[in-house]
């Protein structure tokens, strides 16, 4: 099957590690949210993509966010909504289909699952989410062609190059600006990751 909008083995993967991802994976918030977040004004409106256990949600509406937390993976909005204390959506990033919503975008490592044939469109929804001026960060595992690692999760690998000429197909940003870097993921590879942190125009 080819594959367009999401991978279903990985989200099958998720749905079926979904406890153990959350107990075992990383414990403190991502080290770019603070510097994102100083970019919002107090009390913004944002959109999680992926929010997995809902550890970084937790974080925002502890500065004073109002968070609109989601995952594509019924298992994983379960465990974010009992960590939160609130229901977290269930939707797929194919299935955004807000307007102009939100002041703040965030897919910290979940955007990295999008094929790559899917990923202008999926982008194409963020940007239409996202209200004029608002701001967008996504964090990918880069590599130079697509595949998929020893746990048989799919990652779009883009190179930085591949990565903004995604975002500009997608629609006309105002501000970009990238970062590489080098970690673990949660099978305990080494692996090279960029972030992307973009500003709709006004």
């Amino acid at each position: 099957m080819a594959l367009r909008d999401f991978d279903p083995d990985t989200l099958a993967f998720y749905a079926h590690e979904a406890r153990d991802y959350a107990a075992n994976g990383f414990t403190g918030i991502g080290r770019h949210l603070d510097g994102f977040l100083d970019r919002l004004a107090p009390g913004a409106t944002i959109l999680e993509l992926g929010c997995g256990a809902g550890r970084d949600a937790e974080a925002m509406a502890a500065r004073g966010f109002h968070v609109d937390a989601t995952d594509g993976v019924p298992e994983m909005a379960a465990l974010a909504s009992a960590r939160l204390g609130r229901p977290v959506r269930v939707l797929r990033f194919d299935q955004l289909e807000a307007v102009e919503a939100y002041d703040g975008v965030v897919a910290a490592y979940s955007l990295l699952h999008v094929p790559r044939a899917g990923l202008p469109g999926v982008l194409r929804r963020v940007w239409r989410a996202l209200r004029p001026g608002g701001w967008h960060i996504a964090i990918y595992k880069t590599a130079g062609a697509e595949g998929r690692d020893r746990l048989g999760r799919y990652y779009n690998y883009p190179d930085e190059a591949q990565l903004r000429g995604f975002y500009a197909a997608a629609g006309p940003w105002s501000e970009i600006g990238t970062e590489s870097g080098e970690g673990r993921g949660y099978e305990g590879a080494a692996a090279r990751f960029v972030s992307i942190t973009l500003r709709k125009p006004d």
